[in-house]
């Protein structure tokens, strides 16, 4: 089966179950599930009810798709990811992508949960992604890779300008009019699943990193090679600093949860206003 009839699948199976046809699609990573809550009129999809999703496995990933409305915004939201250190391929961690776009959705908007590489940033701070280094894509393990499919998108995308600069103004307009501080950074993917090693955490800050994670950036990718609008945002769960404390999952959960009001009010307010 091609790719395109792999999308198609599970494209068809999703509008079986849900009248809402998505414009915005929302990736909510480690912790941040619980954003979705006060979605409007959701339809709720297990992943292993949709052809082609995987399973996620990490605690903190619920494992599903809603489909309803923020604010009269149809939205796709996807409540936990799944990740090229779950064995998965680079190609099944970026599916949901494909078809979110095959819905009809023109905006990604993606979180996670990162480890903050400056000193002077703070456990909860919120960080619009400007530009990332995709450390395991660089090294062979690419979404693209492969045979292209040029209904998709052209072989060789540029990723100059990944993220959509009109949506990171919006995303700082609604940040101050609500009082919350958004940063602006350069993410790096690390592949996971280990935390890093105190020299890895100083190459990622002599190559220009301002938060290391382990996912997004093939999510971007993808979403770049079929032309979609992208926003995103980390959440600072802990300081991934070579003398400082060493991070754990918990942790990571624990932050995300706290920040979830101020997040939830800059996702909401700004999915409502993307024209």
């Amino acid at each position: 089966m091609s790719l395109i009839e792999e999308i198609e699948r599970a494209r068809a199976a999703i509008v079986a179950r849900s009248p809402v046809r998505p414009k915005v699609a929302l990736v909510l990573g480690s912790g941040l599930g619980s954003l979705a809550d006060t979605l409007e009129a959701a339809n709720v999809i297990p992943y292993h009810e949709i052809p082609g999703f995987a399973e996620s496995t990490v605690p903190g990933h619920r494992g599903e798709l809603a489909l309803g409305y923020f604010d009269g915004q149809p939205v796709a939201v996807q409540r936990g990811r799944f990740h090229f250190y779950e064995g998965y391929s680079m190609q099944q961690v970026t599916f949901p992508v494909r078809v979110f776009r095959a819905l009809g959705c023109d905006v990604l908007i993606v979180t996670n949960a990162a480890g903050g590489l400056r000193a002077d940033w703070s456990v909860g701070d919120l960080m619009r992604i400007t530009d990332h280094i995709f450390l395991p894509g660089m090294a062979g393990n690419h979404p693209l890779r492969g045979l292209n499919e040029d209904q998709l998108g052209p072989r060789f995308p540029a990723m100059l300008n990944a993220y959509d600069a009109q949506l990171g103004a919006l995303a700082h307009t609604v940040a101050a009019a609500h009082g919350t501080l958004l940063r602006d950074g350069v993410y790096v993917m690390l592949s996971g699943p280990t935390f890093e090693t105190g020299a890895e955490i100083r190459m990622c800050q002599a190559i220009g990193a301002d938060a290391v994670g382990m996912s997004t950036a093939p999510e971007v990718v993808v979403a770049r090679h079929m032309g979609m609008r992208v926003l995103g945002i980390s959440l600072i769960t802990n300081l991934a600093l070579s003398d400082g404390t060493p991070a754990n999952h918990e942790e990571v959960i624990e932050a995300g949860e706290q920040a979830r009001p101020k997040f939830a009010a800059l996702l909401r307010e700004g999915m409502r206003q993307i024209p």
